[in-house]
């Protein structure tokens, strides 16, 4: 089978443990001979296309500004931005396409008009162009720094000193692919943090990225020993996420600034927390 159809072995033993391989219409085990004269029947079926963008529409997804040339969303936590291979859930690219919205612009179809990303656990206002020159424009200003991006985050402990710069090199991790970390090989990555409330067991700062690398705050506030709570993946404590009810790192996209494509005007984009965020840090608050 392997050899026939120029799939894996691994695929051929699959598709004959879930009966789709008969020989003679009788079925058959993976290490059986088909012999000359035989009839060998398989049924292979269709292929889940991991980029296919599927329009539906995603509760929770909020627009906070529409015009011609570009959406401005506030991203509920659990949704991708696009569809990649391994994610099978919702996706904001789904999401626009299934409330009609029309984008029409260059890159891969499953990522157009995409100029920022956000990870799936993290929520809060991202801007997606509409219009092929507004996708230009907003790709270089992401490119070239030019955009004010605002978190908050609330990270365990108190940071040393209270504000400041991280400027540490962000590369994958060496022992899990699904992970980064500061290596002295990665890409320039600088994040300023300022604490905005210091209280018993953790602080709420805002964050101004510089560059904008994949899990960016989170590593680095995990490399600066004070990983964002909720954030098991880069060392949070698990029985404070579990005390304040987090099921995710407590970090969200707050505010975006940037050139508008058309008018050249400044515009400025603002979020607020979603319920489980806003919960946690009453909790953490609450706690002398």
């Amino acid at each position: 089978m392997a050899r026939m159809f120029g799939f894996s072995r691994t695929r051929a033993a699959d598709l004959i443990a879930q009966g789709l391989v008969q020989v003679d219409g009788g079925a058959v085990g993976k290490s059986d001979r088909v012999h000359a004269g035989s009839m060998l029947d398989v049924t292979i079926p269709a292929e889940h296309d991991p980029l296919e963008v599927k329009a539906e529409v995603v509760e929770g997804i909020r627009i906070i500004h529409d015009d011609d040339a570009i959406v401005v969303i506030d991203k509920p936590v659990g949704v991708a931005v696009h569809p990649s291979p391994g994610w099978r859930g919702p996706t904001v690219v789904g999401h626009l396409a299934g409330a009609g919205f029309r984008i029409s612009t260059s890159g891969a179809k499953e990522r157009e008009g995409i100029v920022q990303r956000l990870d799936v656990g993290t929520s809060g206002v991202m801007v997606i162009a509409k219009s092929e020159h507004a996708y230009s424009v907003l790709k270089n200003a992401f490119r070239h720094r030019t955009v004010d991006k605002t978190y908050h985050a609330l990270v365990q402990g108190h940071p040393d000193p209270l504000a400041g710069t991280v400027d540490a090199p962000i590369g994958r991790h060496p022992h899990h692919d699904y992970k980064f970390a500061v290596m002295a090989d990665g890409r320039h990555s600088v994040t300023h943090y300022e604490t905005l409330e210091a209280h018993r067991f953790a602080s709420l700062l805002e964050v101004h990225l510089e560059t904008g690398r994949t899990h960016q705050i989170r590593v680095h506030m995990s490399a600066l020993k004070h990983p964002c709570v909720g954030d098991l993946t880069y060392g949070a404590d698990p029985t404070l996420a579990k005390r304040l009810g987090l099921e995710r790192q407590w970090l969200h996209a707050m505010r975006l600034g940037f050139e508008h494509p058309e008018t050249g005007d400044h515009v400025s984009y603002e979020s607020t927390y979603p319920d489980d965020l806003a919960h946690a840090l009453d909790v953490i608050r609450d706690e002398h």
